[in-house]
């Protein structure tokens, strides 16, 4: 295997870390951004106690130009991104006929204009040398919907547009684009819905269970590796059989 320098969005939370923390278990140099330092340095200790020595550079997605500064400061330390993982995102819950434009473009830039800011910067250096991954991590409910998520569904589905007209432009040049899907993870951010309504949830999960952030890393970890370079353009739907399509 060639250990080779990725960049991960949004790598301090939950799925985030697993996904660190996956793809330097297969001896790659990994990255992530943060705006809050003082978490960040946290969250990188934390990680270091651990075993993990990830590299982390100042940089808010949704900004161009702080994106661009970002990759250069992690290029500049560990080498040009041949994996990209566009794993930052929030939500701004509401429903729509009482969302304000402020809820919907804070979504659309971090979840999906993010997508724009960082690959961009990237995408030359991946074309140049002929090689490079390029993953996105979007949502069930981009796939189904979600009530009071007109925002967050509208990204999550862009994020496969980008993805699929980006892998047709890219395939004869080694770089591969996928979407991975997660359902409902076991994230700190889901545990923290009261304990009922989880219950309603993980009812309508066949599987009967919550999905754990290591098995989201693990799809993604898959997607990055050499041998799937014929898999582009592709969506992962990883829910527990909580949306099924084909």
């Amino acid at each position: 295997m060639t250990a080779r320098t990725v960049l991960v969005t949004g790598g301090t939370g939950g799925i985030g870390t697993a996904i660190c923390k996956r793809l330097a278990d297969a001896g790659h140099r990994v990255a992530t951004n943060y705006r809050n330092e003082a978490k960040a340095l946290a969250w990188q200790s934390a990680m270091k106690a651990q075993g993990y020595d990830f590299t982390i550079a100042k940089g808010d997605v949704t900004s161009p130009e702080e994106a661009a500064d970002m990759v250069r400061q992690i290029e500049q330390a560990l080498g040009p991104v041949d994996i990209l993982v566009n794993n930052a995102g929030i939500t701004r819950d509401g429903t729509f006929h009482r969302m304000s434009a402020d809820q919907w473009n804070d979504v659309i830039n971090t979840n999906l204009n993010s997508c724009f800011n960082v690959t961009r910067p990237v995408i030359e250096g991946m074309r140049e040398r002929k090689w490079g991954r390029i993953i996105q991590i979007s949502s069930i409910n981009g796939l189904k919907g979600q009530y009071g998520q007109a925002n967050y569904a509208a990204a999550k589905a862009g994020m496969h547009g980008f993805t699929i007209s980006l892998a047709r432009e890219n395939a004869r040049l080694g770089v591969t684009v996928n979407t991975v899907s997660p359902g409902y993870v076991a994230t700190d951010m889901v545990m923290a819905v009261p304990e009922e309504v989880r219950a309603k949830i993980v009812a309508d999960i066949p599987t009967g269970r919550l999905g754990k952030p290591e098995e989201i890393a693990y799809a993604v970890a898959f997607l990055a590796s050499e041998e799937a370079a014929w898999i582009t353009g592709s969506n992962l739907d990883i829910n527990g059989g909580h949306h099924m399509g084909w």
